[in-house]
């Protein structure tokens, strides 16, 4: 298995919005994200580099 990168929460909740979805609110440094179509809902801390344990639990999430 590869291994994945080393990304910040900017540029995950980016992605995310890429992929439909938007911020639906924050509290303090964690975004919600959500998706209607179909319906997913993810929670994105807003840090400067996120853990590859989290980068992967918020990939596999939305599925």
């Amino acid at each position: 298995m590869t291994k994945l990168p080393r990304i910040a929460g900017q540029e995950c909740i980016r992605a995310l919005e890429r992929a439909g979805f938007y911020r639906k609110r924050q509290a303090g440094s964690h975004v919600v994200m959500q998706r209607d179509e179909p319906f997913a809902q993810v929670v994105v801390p807003d840090h400067d580099e996120l853990d590859r344990g989290t980068l992967r639990a918020i990939i596999a999430r939305p599925e």
